[in-house]
């Protein structure tokens, strides 16, 4: 089983998370965030991932914190939980619709981060989240797992419906770059490393 738990602690947020990366989708999540964790929950079912998370954040500020770390420590299980690599397909690419929402997600599991997303909202938040911290959770879960990550609107009105579409494009975009496929000997890499 490729399972990884993470501990972060800072002044700001405080993070127990574990990532099951050939789960059935089955997730238990507590951010103080309600919005956020609808979306973490459609990341994970879609995804087929099991993931546990806690967090306690200094939501008396606002949810960057909590929002932004969480992605870091969902991107540091997804690296740990990697290891080597060997046999993945590195790659994953999935266009998911939301009714008048399309969704462009692709991944490489390269080892070396890099983030584009193109995506225009026109809602300052969704519940308690601030819309614009979809785009620091998707960069921090980016640099901390060492992933060049793609998220593109192609189409879209609802808020809502963009947000859902991209936590879900992302689990199932994930998914597919995380599976073992038994043709691919060591590391898909002409280089042999993924680094």
């Amino acid at each position: 089983m490729r399972t990884y738990t993470v501990e972060r602690t800072t002044k700001e947020t405080k993070i127990t998370l574990t990532l099951n990366l050939d789960g059935k989708g089955e997730a238990d999540i507590q951010t103080g965030i309600g919005f956020f964790d609808h979306m973490l929950h459609g990341f994970a079912r879609h995804g087929l991932f099991d993931l546990t998370l806690r967090a306690q954040g200094d939501l008396q500020v606002d949810s960057h914190h909590t929002v932004e770390d969480v992605g870091i420590v969902l991107g540091s299980a997804i690296r740990e939980a990697l290891g080597n690599k060997e046999g993945i397909r590195r790659y994953g690419s999935f266009l998911l619709p939301m009714d008048e929402a399309l969704i462009l997600c692709a991944i490489d599991l390269s080892g070396r981060p890099y983030f584009v997303y193109d995506a225009a909202t026109t809602v300052d938040r969704l519940g308690e989240m601030d819309v614009e911290l979809a785009r620091e959770f998707f960069y921090a879960v980016s640099y901390s797992a060492g992933m060049n990550l793609h998220i593109r609107m192609l189409s879209g009105e609802n808020n809502h419906h963009i947000l859902e579409a991209m936590f879900k494009a992302f689990g199932k975009a994930l998914d597919l770059a995380t599976q073992i496929d038994e043709r691919i000997e060591g590391v898909l890499s002409t280089k042999g490393t993924i680094a």
